[in-house]
């Protein structure tokens, strides 16, 4: 599952847009009064405003073995969330490190370098090297449902997990971070986590689909 685009939302917009702008040094593409889109790699990630937005989980791509270099990069900028004590906190069943950081919503944001995804093309990490949105969290509670709507609609795949507490969905090109709200909140913080509404464009298997999460509802959108 390749993310072509997130809308996300925000109760905070203009420091979002200077945090994205100004401190992660992003491409702003659009943007008005009530919005804007920033270019993160292959994907765009936009804000929209809302009163009472609540904070979200997303992941950016980082190529391979340069975690140590994004660690850097960001901590330049912004404090890291530490995960069990550690900046990188190493998934070897992914075969993938991350680090973590807020951005102004107080949103988890992660950089996920994965074995063999992408190599570098640069020594140095800029955000130039950021490839593309991997996660988003969808926070439910009945995630048998939200995975059964995935794999009839789109044909996507339990990645990791189970139907109880935690099910990633999706492939190592993007996954839907699917937790029970009941029972988890948010590594590596354990922040609480909301039923954060969003909407998606991605493609799977050569075809394009539109995504939308509200209500704690899934559909597809023509």
């Amino acid at each position: 599952m390749k993310i072509q685009k997130l809308q996300i939302y925000s109760g905070n917009l203009k420091e979002q847009l200077r945090f994205y702008r100004d401190t992660l040094n992003l491409k702003i593409t659009d943007n008005s009064d009530d919005y804007f889109e920033v270019e993160t790699g292959y994907s765009t990630l936009r804000f929209e405003e809302k009163e009472k937005a609540t904070a979200y989980h997303i992941a950016f791509h980082v190529p391979d073995n340069q975690h140590n270099e994004a660690l850097e990069w960001v901590k330049e900028r912004v404090p890291v969330l530490r995960g069990n004590g550690q900046e990188i906190i190493d998934f070897l069943d992914w075969r993938a490190k991350s680090l973590y950081f807020y951005d102004k919503d107080q949103n988890i944001i992660e950089f996920i370098s994965r074995e063999s995804f992408s190599k570098p093309e640069s020594a140095l990490f800029s955000e130039k090297s950021i490839l593309g949105i991997s996660e988003v969290g969808l926070v439910t509670e009945n995630i048998k449902e939200k995975f059964d709507f995935l794999h009839t609609n789109f044909e996507l795949e339990k990645y990791d997990g189970d139907f109880e507490r935690f099910c990633a969905i999706g492939d190592d090109e993007g996954l839907l971070i699917t937790i029970n709200q009941k029972l988890k909140d948010w590594f590596p913080t354990n922040d609480k986590a909301y039923k954060s509404e969003f909407k998606m464009e991605f493609t799977q298997q050569g075809k394009k689909h539109s995504l939308v999460f509200e209500n704690d509802k899934l559909k597809a959108q023509q």
